[in-house]
This record gives C-alpha cells, structure tokens and sequence, in this order.
C-alpha cells in the first residue's frame, strides 16, 4: 500500500514534535500537512518552533520549511490529507468541537487529548488491551453523519504504568488498588530549562490527574453495549499523583487485592506472556514484548529503563507480598512515548490493519 497522507493538529507543541519525530519515517505514514494555531500560520515549522524544539533528536530535516496551516480552517487542512492526529492546546469544548469538525470532513482523527475521553462512542484504546472497544466506531459514525470520519483517543499517560499489569493478571480478579503514581514533567509539556523550580524538587499535586488516574482504567476494561463503552465495576482503583524532577517516565507503585490467590509464579508468567494484537500482527510501534519482568531489586529505574523497546514497553519489578493488600509492585512507562504520541501512533496503526482508515 502506498503510504497515508496525515496532518498533525498542533504541530508546534510538545506531544506535536514527538508526533513529528514519530511520523517523519514512518512505514504507513507520511506528514503532508502540520496545523497549528492561526499566529503561527504561513510561517516554516522550524521559525514556527523556533527555540522551543524539546525533543532528544534534532528536528528532521524534511519538516523544517514545510508551511504551517491554521488548525481552524479544518476544510483546507482535511483536503489534503487521509487522516489526522490530534494533540491541539485548546479548552476541552474547543477540542471536542474541533476534532468533530474534522470528522464530519470524513477525516479520521486519532488523538492525544482528553477532551472526548468521556464521550459514550468515542473508543479510549490500548490496542493490546480493549482492542474490541474499536467497534463502537460505527455508532459513532452514524451520531456524526459519516462514511470514514470518526474519533478515537488514547487513555492517559498516568494509568500506562500499572494497567497493563492489572490487564495481564484479570483472571485472578483484582478488585481493590491503591496506586502512586512519580509523574515526569514532560508529561506538563515541560523540559527542565522551562521549568527550573522542579530541580530537586517534588510537588504533591498535578491538576485532574487522580480523578483520570482512577476512572479510565474502568473504561478500558469495560465492554461494548448498544453502540456505547460501558465501564467495568471493578478494580476500584485510589490514587495519589506525584510530580517528580524526571524528564520522561511515570513511575507507579501499586497495591492490589485479588479475589483469587495467585502465587508469584504466576502473576510473572502472565506478565511477560501477555500480547495483544500489535504483537500478533508485528505493527512497527508495537514493542516485541509488551510487558517485561524485572528480578533485580532496585528496578525499574527511569534511566535505565524509560526506553525499554523504544519507549513503548511496560516494566514491572519488585513483585512482592503485601501485610495488608494481597501484592505490590513497581511499575514504569514511558510518558510521552507510550503514555501519548507512541500510543496514538500504535492505535492508528492498527486502526489502518483492521481497516478503519484507508486512503481518501
């Protein structure tokens, strides 16, 4: 198949580079078009960027004099493209509204944001986990009026590091967590010379991120009914989260009660067996192993393990008994791999294997 053409929504900010870096090779994906706000319009990306380039990679070359649309004029942007990924800085209604936009111009919209997180028909995917949540596509479709525009999002970057593990582990049925979560602060968009007042230091709050921390793990595990995402009862899930003087990479620690009894063995066993269909159908971001289990004592640790295959896997390490809960456990994933533009890039792939989004 010859490659599909995609814009970027936002293109300047931070989830929007790493979008850029993402998509500027990418075996299924080629930018036609980056959209960001009207200020930045007719300008090159790299004038538009200008100093605040936040990625590790230099900006590629092949996206520095491409001419930024306005993300407002969705007529002009959508014609020129299959396809769009959403990481706009917008107030929730304006995102809600403008990614409907676009997907009354047939154009499907994969997205970062959390604005239609909530919304009944709008699947919220971690395609190795809820991959049937995809199917609520076509009500979608019908409320909006379309053939192939639709919306569909990914969950937050805070629930990447114990989810998976609790996924893995279903059939011994966790039903109560208690989970912290050591937040990096690119997951605020931010890099330490933005925000010089996090060296050394710790803030014990970061705005929504509990209430999204507790919830959406609910909606992943839930189930399709009559055109909607029904959310499931179980685990109930209570959180703290932490800001932390980290670049990339959410940590979690988490207690869990199982209603069955599971021993050590078996919850590892489950870990690293787990797959999903981006492994089964070999997807270019899928990591090869979602999940890996770490024996040594003092791991995971962000610096030796945020890039575990290329920042798309889920590290779990210090597995152990609990004196009050059943189990605890260490986990970490990268935040804005993973946790953001890698994880809207792995749903739009496989969103293009099972045929949701084809070219124009």
């Amino acid at each position: 198949m010859g490659k599909l053409k995609v814009g970027i929504l936002g293109a300047t900010g931070m989830v929007g580079q790493r979008f850029v870096t993402l998509l500027s090779d990418h075996p299924y994906f080629q930018i036609e078009v980056l959209a960001a706000s009207p200020r930045s319009k007719g300008k090159t990306y790299e004038e538009a960027v200008g100093g605040r380039w936040k990625m590790d990679s230099a900006m590629p070359e092949a996206v520095k004099n491409m001419v930024l649309y306005n993300v407002n004029e969705v007529e002009e942007v959508s014609s020129r493209v299959d396809m769009v990924f959403s990481a706009v800085d917008m107030t929730k209604d304006e995102i809600r509204q403008i990614e409907e936009d676009y997907a009354k111009t047939e154009t499907p919209v994969v997205s970062n944001n959390s604005a239609h997180r909530w919304t009944p028909d709008v699947p919220m995917v971690i395609p190795e986990i809820n991959l049937d949540h995809f199917n609520v596509i076509d009500a979608q479709k019908k409320r909006l009026g379309t053939k192939r525009g639709f919306i569909a999002v990914k969950p937050n970057c805070s629930i990447q590091s114990y989810t998976p593990a609790l996924a893995a582990w279903k059939e011994f049925e966790p039903y109560e967590v208690v989970a912290s979560t050591y937040q990096a602060i690119s997951g605020a968009g931010k890099t330490f010379k933005d925000w010089p007042e996090m060296e050394g230091n710790v803030i014990p709050y970061i705005g929504g991120e509990e209430e999204k921390s507790e919830k959406e793990p609910l909606r992943v595990f839930g189930h399709v009914e009559n055109g909607e995402i029904v959310c499931a009862d179980e685990p109930v899930i209570t959180c703290q989260c932490v800001r932390i003087p980290v670049l990339n990479g959410h940590t979690a620690s988490v207690f869990v009660k199982f209603r069955k009894n599971p021993t050590k063995e078996q919850l590892i066993e489950k870990l690293v067996s787990y797959r999903g269909y981006p492994q089964e159908h070999d997807l270019p971001s899928a990591p090869k192993q979602f999940i890996r289990y770490l024996e040594e004592c003092d791991r995971p640790q962000v610096k030796l393990d945020v890039d575990y295959e290329g920042g798309m896997g889920v590290t779990i390490g210090r597995l152990r008994e609990d004196s009050v809960y059943d189990w605890k456990f260490i986990g970490l994933s990268h935040n804005t791999l993973r946790g953001a533009a890698g994880g809207a890039v792995l749903c739009a792939e496989t969103l293009v294997s099972l045929g949701y989004i084809t070219a124009k």
